[in-house]
């Protein structure tokens, strides 16, 4: 199956737009995927339903860090390639998406309220908008690894 394929499969059983697109990416990372998932988990939703920066976003970056990251005793220009990288995400995404803060996305749906949940299942905004960012999410990341 496709990365982008395996994220959208993941996303429509119930993960979350971060956890996603990482485990799409751990078996090419040689990523722990169980550990993966677990660090993801906060991120969806635009971060703990903050609907801050989009999940899809934020473990496309979580996966730059794993594949060009700066571990302990590393070279600090590493740092610098990790924040390209994530920049040309970020600018990508958003030409695509047209932003990549969550609640922009969802259309002021609030995810933090039992009312903005509902309103989330009623209009079918994992498969019309959450769907779609994470696809986008996933290919773009194919492109800049």
């Amino acid at each position: 199956m496709e990365q982008s394929e395996t994220a959208a499969s993941l996303l429509l059983k119930g993960y979350n737009c971060a956890q996603s697109v990482v485990y799409a990416f751990c078996d090419d990372l040689h990523v722990d995927k169980e550990m993966a998932m677990k660090a993801a988990t906060g991120f969806g939703a635009g971060m703990g339903r903050k609907e801050e920066v989009c999940g899809a976003v934020s473990g496309a970056i979580m996966v730059i860090g794993m594949k060009y990251g700066r571990a302990e005793n590393q070279d600090r220009s590493l740092t610098e390639q990790t924040y390209q990288k994530t920049h040309a995400l970020m600018d990508r995404f958003r030409e695509k998406q047209g932003s990549f803060i969550c609640r922009n996305l969802l259309n002021g749906c609030d995810l933090s309220t039992e009312e903005g949940r509902k309103e989330f299942k009623e209009k079918n905004l994992i498969e019309n908008v959450c769907k779609p960012c994470v696809i986008n999410a996933v290919e773009i990341l194919k492109d800049l690894l």
